[in-house]
């Protein structure tokens, strides 16, 4: 296998694993390109390409309550409720996508970022983690508007690569009263409009970049996070209803400062941008 489809499996798988846990599949994505030497602008569309492969695999677990959703979104007022909760929640990170989309690109997806950011969301998991409190919400239908709202800010968070979108919506979830599997539950429908959009607005964005010969290398890496997505969401749903968040904490933290240690001892020549 040519080494450049080889990293695209490998990146592919990597997204599938890391994108619905609370440890950031972009900050990884981006130190994992670093150290396998891709990381034209070319890689970074790849980057955000595959994490469809990872949404799929999301609406492919949901499906049935996706299909009762888009069933009842005319006449059922509990799926009515859900699809305008999901609606408000989704338009921060939407607007704040938009407006920084270059800079987010052009300035945020360096393997330094990425770490810093890993030790303080890492930090933040672990303080609210502790500190949870009995929470007040059970199920995703018992939420309201102005709930919606507060998840959709900490979801605009993860647009700074290293925070974690999952991460920041189900720890934002917790602190906000939300019992553990709905605050996973509604990060993991959050991330359908969200991934959708923010895929689809990348794409336009860097039409210029794409050419018929990358379709194969995209393509792997879209299977590759599609299967390691079904794996990992799996095992994350049967992990969250009876297990802390620390291990995630204390995870990203040593990873966070690993990479940092290589550059401050030059192991590795990390780029600044």
């Amino acid at each position: 296998m040519d080494g450049l489809w080889a990293i695209a499996l490998v990146l592919g798988a990597l997204e599938g694993l890391t994108e619905f846990l609370p440890v950031s599949s972009t900050g990884h994505l981006i130190i994992a390109g670093e150290l396998l030497g891709w990381t034209d602008d070319t890689s970074k569309t790849f980057k955000i390409f595959i994490q469809l492969g990872a949404i799929l695999a999301i609406c492919w677990i949901y499906r049935r309550r996706l299909l009762l959703l888009l069933r009842g979104i005319r006449h059922d007022p509990v799926e009515q409720r859900l699809a305008l909760h999901l609606a408000i929640a989704f338009v921060p990170a939407a607007v704040l996508g938009v407006l920084l989309h270059g800079s987010i690109k052009g300035l945020l997806f360096g393997p330094l970022t990425v770490a810093a950011a890993l030790i303080v969301g890492g930090v933040a998991i672990l303080l609210i983690d502790r500190g949870e409190r009995a929470p007040t919400t059970h199920s995703i239908d018992g939420l309201h508007p102005w709930l919606a709202l507060k998840l959709g800010l900490a979801q605009a968070l993860a647009l700074f690569p290293g925070v974690s979108r999952s991460g920041a919506t189900i720890i934002g979830g917790l602190w906000l009263g939300l019992s553990r599997p709905a605050a996973a539950e509604f990060s993991f429908f959050l991330a359908i409009p969200t991934m959708f959009a923010a895929t689809g607005y990348d794409l336009y964005k860097s039409r210029e970049l794409l050419h018929a010969d990358d379709i194969g290398l995209f393509a792997v890496g879209f299977v590759a996070a599609f299967v390691t997505g079904l794996i990992a969401v799996r095992a994350f749903v049967a992990w969250v209803s009876a297990h802390s968040f620390a291990p995630f904490g204390w995870y990203r933290i040593g990873f966070g400062l690993l990479v940092l240690a290589t550059w401050w001892t030059g192991t590795v020549t990390w780029s600044t941008g």
